[in-house]
């Protein structure tokens, strides 16, 4: 729904009193208008800067979310601005800042931006734990507004961050006359950070469901508050409420005495089509259980505006009306990206030198591919970019495990495409010839520690289909086209395993659930599944060279909880893919298709979203033909299972 503040400055009492369905006896009843200004999943896009890309990108950066602050605090009389999570690690500038570990009682550059725009709250997401329990704390104590989180404590029960906040401030209502209000702010994490980063906090913290965590502290904070702002770092699930849920957004808002829900995490936007027809959400409105909620995108992408019309009622004020709305910075027009706000100086000032630094260290040599690498055709079974970062972790995890007892084992590798489509800019597109530091970067996009396990060729097979989720169920001979992906199972899930290959059978349902319990026990989509050109031998042992992140549980695969890691390296993966890359003469990567369709032997059309920019690569995928679009911005490749 959009705003128009402007317009509600005519309005006259008689006409806001329809719209909330005031009785006309209450009149003289004191009213005023308070808008809640959200940011979540920033992931250190301080600026509109591209370090990958090296060029501006009007999509992304808090400098230009600053300049829509700037215009909503002039809009509004009363105004709030809190953040979600997920700031401190996302992009190089994140990296070269833990890099340097905040020496000297410096202030993190994301707080130094944040307490310039005057933030009033926030609390953490789960990447603000990805550079250890230490760098957050040394980054927190630069930031001069209160931090908050219900259900994060220290493993000896002792608080880590204060699990509410109360924001006493003055506001003016519709008359001119000011108001002290109290505004309760209360955050979340998703519990799963003990085992997404379980390296780092295993024995310092603990987390507790959303739920019970909200249900403890939300009744008090009720009684002292005129209205109680939940910051949930999670998304929308849909469903029955589990106990440990990720994206527990809309049962926190079935929570009574919460009044408003900020979410995030799951990097979409609400109000808008992304939760259409979801039970329990108003995705034009946008509520969660009837209550006013946003969800403000990523990196930057949009604000979240939630305008609330309060009424004074016994003392207390209580919501009369309110509008939602993601605003964004900038649209699309067919493949065009058009800016909707300029960047805001004084933020880009601010950020000038960890900025530099960060750009001139990613602009360094870093080597020389044979071929173009990118990622545009992953799937359909062509990745260079995946197998190149397969061989570079094999290369470097046989190193480390010679001499050991397990040298002997047949040694392999899982790699997922972090850039296939998360935008229709988000593509790996690397020429051939000499590459930058940023390039070689941008072929793993996160501060993951690279980790190798033990599994059985029996686990190897449910690993795969766990991966193969990602794609939907397809229907035979359908006369239609069909959507190949299941469009809420990230690409980062779709694990490839390097030294084995498996044919994929769309038409069988997927085997696992999102936690890896078994649903379709009679099968699954993998077969001929193979390492070295034999059938697998399920009672044999592998090592699979993965990241923390899925050793320790992270996607929920079947069988990785962290008791299968036989070696934790002390580098991460991103820099093992730099230093193998800086240490060949010349990068040559071979077109290996470990994973294909089975097959459907009828005519059986698949659709993907794709990246515009590949219309000059389909050569390499003679089988790919363009249809009609169907989101803006995006091409959209069909291809024939038959």
């Amino acid at each position: 729904m959009s705003i128009h503040p402007s317009r509600r400055d005519f309005l006259g009492a008689a006409a806001l009193l329809g719209a909330s369905g005031l009785h006309p006896a209450l009149a003289a009843t004191p009213r005023l208008r308070l808008a809640i200004l959200a940011t979540s999943d920033l992931h250190m896009a301080l600026t509109d800067w591209d370090y990958y890309k090296a060029r501006p990108d009007p999509t992304t950066g808090l400098s230009r979310v600053a300049t829509l602050i700037a215009a909503a605090r002039k809009s509004f009389a009363n105004t709030l601005l809190v953040d979600n999570g997920d700031l401190l690690q996302g992009n190089p500038l994140a990296d070269q800042i833990a890099r340097g570990g905040l020496s000297g009682g410096a202030i993190h550059p994301a707080y130094r931006v944040m307490n310039a725009l005057r933030y009033d709250a926030a609390t953490l997401g789960n990447h603000e734990f990805n550079y250890g329990l230490d760098f957050l704390e040394r980054s927190l104590r630069g930031s001069a507004f209160p931090q908050v989180s219900a259900n994060i404590r220290r493993s000896d029960g002792s608080t880590f961050l204060p699990a509410t906040t109360i924001l006493e401030r003055r506001f003016v209502d519709e008359a001119g006359a000011a108001h002290d209000l109290k505004i309760g702010v209360i955050g979340f994490a998703p519990p799963q950070i003990m085992v997404w980063d379980k390296s780092n906090l295993e024995g310092r913290l603990t987390t507790d469901d959303v739920i019970e965590a909200a249900e403890r502290h939300v009744p008090a904070l009720r009684k002292t508050c005129d209205l109680v702002v939940a910051l949930c770092h999670g998304g929308v699930g849909g469903g029955p409420r589990r106990k440990g849920e990720e994206n527990a957004g809309l049962h926190l808002a079935e929570v009574p005495g919460i009044d408003v829900v900020v979410t995030g995490h799951s990097h979409r936007v609400l109000p808008g089509p992304d939760f259409a027809g979801q039970a329990g959400v108003d995705a034009v409105k946008g509520t969660l259980a009837g209550k006013p909620a946003v969800m403000p995108g990523f990196w930057g992408s949009h604000l979240g505006v939630v305008d609330l019309g309060l009424v004074q009622d016994g003392g207390r004020w209580r919501i009369a009306d309110f509008a939602c709305e993601a605003r964004p910075i900038a649209r699309r027009d067919g493949q065009k990206t058009i800016a909707l706000v300029e960047p805001d100086p004084e933020v880009e000032r601010l950020v000038r030198p960890e900025h530099e630094a960060t750009r001139a260290y990613v602009d360094q040599p870093a080597g020389r591919f044979a071929r173009s690498i990118d990622s545009y055709f992953v799937w359909t079974g062509r990745d260079p970019a995946t197998t190149l970062v397969n061989r570079a972790q094999t290369d470097y995890a046989r190193r480390l495990l010679a001499g050991t007892e397990h040298e002997r084992l047949p040694l392999l590798s899982a790699m997922a495409p972090f850039r296939a489509g998360y935008t229709p800019d988000s593509w790996i597109d690397i020429p051939a010839g000499p590459v930058a530091l940023r390039q070689v970067a941008d072929l793993y996009a996160y501060s993951n520690t690279l980790v190798v396990v033990k599994v059985t060729g029996a686990l190897l097979r449910e690993w795969l289909e766990h991966a193969a989720r990602v794609f939907a169920r397809i229907v035979p001979g359908a006369a239609e086209v069909q959507s190949l992906l299941e469009p809420k199972i990230p690409s980062y899930n779709f694990d490839v395993i390097s030294g084995l290959t498996w044919t994929i059978d769309v038409t069988r349902p997927p085997r696992t659930d999102a936690q890896g319990r078994i649903v379709t026990p009679e099968g699954g989509r993998i077969s001929d599944l193979k390492h070295e050109g034999r059938p697998i031998d399920e009672a044999a042992e592998f090592l699979v060279v993965t990241n923390n992140y899925r050793a320790d549980g992270g996607g929920g695969f079947p069988g990785m909880d962290g008791d299968r890691v036989v070696l934790r390296a002390p580098d991460g993966n991103r820099d093992v893919v730099l230093k193998w890359v800086m240490e060949q003469p010349e990068v040559t990567v071979p077109d290996e298709r470990p994973w294909r369709f089975a097959p459907l032997g009828k005519p059986t059309t698949v659709a993907f979203d794709g990246a515009p920019q590949a219309r000059s690569r389909l050569a390499e995928a003679p089988e790919l033909r363009e249809i009609a679009a169907v989101r803006e911005g995006w091409a959209r490749w069909a291809f024939d299972l038959a």
